[in-house]
């Protein structure tokens, strides 16, 4: 299939050259722990390290404050330091309380537009000679090579996304046009493999429709058939092109954010509303945050929970204005 090639060829060259770059410069210079990390926030994730001693492993979190990277990115420190001791901004880092660090190396790697990814790093226990200084402009060059490899991956990621939904046609519920739990489920997965490759942040939001039940009762199956078409148009409205909306069956359905921190999913939360609000149909919300140690099934089993406990509490004051009226 085309998605797949495409996910072959375009896809999944930064792993493997970071894997490499890794294993290169610990065999050259030794060190215990080479690390390529994202920044997200203020969480600095680990996508893949090399390590000897520290006992580091991808997806670990770390807080980006704290790390000697802050700081170099800042300019407070150089990008090598023999005797990290000897740097005030990263004696003074909250990190090198928490483990040994006698010797730091650390590049940034970027987007395509400028904007800082993450880092290229090492760390060691003991000092190292001055003479690691003359390493830098090979360790740059390195960092500029992973960061085109990101790029050019990025890049592809989009179109990439547009394959995936190409080849779901099979996977499109036939009333409303959208995702059906096959389809959610497998770019589910998909879009799970991007955060942990590239450290990306998303949400998970469930959504049900309230009263389709009494619509159905009163009013016949044709009329909630058309309530369950609004809803669909209206996420389908508020939904950015990159994010994936399905209809999980009866009033139930889900949106998968992509690239979203916890204040864009907010923003996409509330955009959700005001489409159903716009277009008269009420519903109940939950919405969580993908969890690094966790991924995007456990975020939507926390979405749906949120989403219940709403409708639980709504339930509650409408029960409450009944007795009082």
């Amino acid at each position: 299939m085309f998605g797949s090639t495409l996910s072959t060829l375009d896809t999944e060259k930064f792993d493997a050259a970071a894997r490499a770059v890794l294993s290169f410069l610990q065999n050259r210079l030794g060190f215990g722990l080479w690390m390529v990390t994202r920044v997200e926030g203020d969480d600095w994730i680990v996508l893949e390290a090399a390590d000897r001693w520290y006992g580091v492993e991808p997806e670990r979190v770390f807080r980006w404050s704290d790390s000697f990277c802050s700081r170099m990115v800042k300019g407070e420190g150089p990008r090598i330091a023999s005797k990290s001791a000897d740097v005030p901004a990263y004696a003074e880092a909250p990190i090198g309380r928490l483990v040994k660090i006698g010797a730091y190396v650390g590049v940034p790697l970027v987007q395509g537009d400028g904007n800082l990814f993450g880092t290229l790093c090492g760390i060691d226990p003991e000092v190292q000679p001055d003479a690691i200084a003359a390493e830098l402009p090979m360790v740059e060059l390195l960092g500029a090579l992973l960061s085109s490899i990101l790029k050019a991956e990025l890049d592809a990621t989009a179109a990439l996304r547009r394959a995936e939904r190409a080849e779901a046609e099979s996977e499109i519920d036939p009333m409303t046009g959208l995702y059906n739990r096959r389809g959610w489920n497998r770019l589910l997965d998909a879009e799970e493999a991007r955060c942990r490759r590239y450290g990306h942040p998303a949400c998970v939001v469930a959504i049900d429709i309230d009263g389709l039940k009494i619509v159905n009762d009163r009013f016949g199956h044709g009329a909630g058939d058309g309530l369950i078409c609004k809803t669909a148009n209206a996420l389908r409205s508020a939904a950015r092109e990159s994010d994936v909306v399905a209809r999980l069956g009866g009033d139930e359905f889900a949106v998968v954010g992509t690239q979203c921190n916890a204040n864009e999913a907010g923003r996409l939360v509330e955009r959700l509303r005001a489409a159903l609000a716009t277009h008269g149909v009420g519903a109940s919300f939950g919405m969580a945050v993908r969890s690094h140690g966790k991924g995007l099934k456990s975020a939507l089993d926390e979405a749906d929970a949120a989403m219940y406990r709403e409708k639980s509490e709504l339930k509650g004051e409408q029960l409450k204005e009944e007795a009082a009226a």
